[in-house]
């Protein structure tokens, strides 16, 4: 038997590392694209947001751009009629992803091969809001659930295992089994990139324009192919993020802020480590809840996790700018 307020504790401990999962398939978007071509996109959340609506839009078999064809021809359509089951949706969102990174890599980054990385940088920004308003417009802006299989709610077999372990007062662990589910695919997805990355061709190659576009195409490397494989992994991280986030508070586009709690995951994990954006998504998650239970609600007044995390960035970067994992920063003296 454990004190009540011992077993509270830990029970925010887990879902704080659950909330980092989550946090960290986001996460996952950014390490990608700068590990392998230097640039910080910042439509990752987007891209999140957008995939998510297409899942939607293509599973209840809505018609794109329905009120932009409804007000030029007077019509009154909005569905197809039939409803796509969720495997077959995913897929089919799947390729429209691979479409957009042609897109992206065809129509704006084969113009700015060797440029500097802040106009880069800058090309993700427009990209973010055109990607929001042309998901606006092919979607709509209403708030749609999204289900996809996935089980929501308290496991009642993990509170009732684990009941026993306090007083009258504690009714065991509440855990989302949806968190548990994102958990399970972060680690997946997490083992495969890895595995990618250091033991393929491709990963090599992508690692290669990373360092230099410029040698990189001396030595016989397409960026074009590389960079639309990498936005097109890009595009797959943000829709399992999206269908995770979606899943939880349904799909609206406050979805794409997520990509700024992706910030400091980011400085503490590292911008070129996979695992890093994993274990910098666990930092933040069991920070900014412990920092809540113990500090936020009995003397701040709470509200602490809007803030938190960006603090505990902030104070990182002073003792190590380049992350727990990032690439160690070598200076000639």
């Amino acid at each position: 038997m454990f004190p009540d307020q011992f077993l509270f504790g830990v029970e925010v401990l887990l879902n704080g590392l659950m909330a980092g999962v989550l946090y960290a398939l986001v996460a996952l978007g950014f390490v990608l694209i700068f590990k392998a071509s230097g640039i910080f996109n910042y439509a990752q959340g987007v891209m999140a947001l957008f995939a998510a609506l297409t899942l939607v839009g293509i599973m209840d078999g809505q018609v794109p751009f329905s009120h932009l064809i409804n007000a030029l021809f007077g019509t009154d359509v909005h569905h197809f009629g039939w409803h796509v089951p969720a495997f077959a949706a995913i897929l089919l969102a799947m390729a429209v992803m691979v479409g957009l990174a042609w897109m992206v890599q065809h129509f704006i980054f084969r113009h700015l091969v060797g440029q500097e990385p802040i106009i880069l940088f800058m090309a993700t920004i427009g990209l973010a809001y055109f990607m929001e308003g042309f998901g606006d417009m092919m979607w709509g802006s209403d708030i749609k659930k999204l289900d996809v299989g996935i089980p929501q709610g308290g496991s009642f077999w993990i509170e009732e295992a684990t009941a026993f372990l306090g007083g009258s007062n504690f009714y065991g662990f509440f855990i989302d089994r949806l968190d548990i589910v994102a958990a399970v695919v972060a680690v997946v997805l997490v083992i495969l990139l890895v595995a990618f990355a250091q033991y393929t061709k491709q990963g090599r190659a992508m690692r290669a324009v990373a360092d230099d576009h410029q040698a990189a195409l001396s030595v016989g490397i397409s960026l074009s192919f590389i960079w639309v494989l990498v936005w097109s992994l890009a595009g797959f991280v943000a829709l399992v993020a999206g269908i995770m986030w979606g899943a939880k508070s349904g799909v609206q586009f406050s979805l794409s802020l997520i990509a700024l709690k992706a910030l400091p995951v980011l400085m503490l994990g590292g911008f070129t480590s996979i695992p890093g954006a994993i274990v910098g998504g666990l930092i933040v998650g069991v920070g900014e809840k412990l920092f809540e239970f113990l500090i936020g609600a009995p003397f701040l007044g709470g509200a602490t996790e809007n803030w938190f995390a960006y603090m505990l960035a902030l104070v990182f970067l002073v003792f190590r700018p380049q992350g727990l994992f990032g690439e160690k920063i070598i200076e000639r003296v």
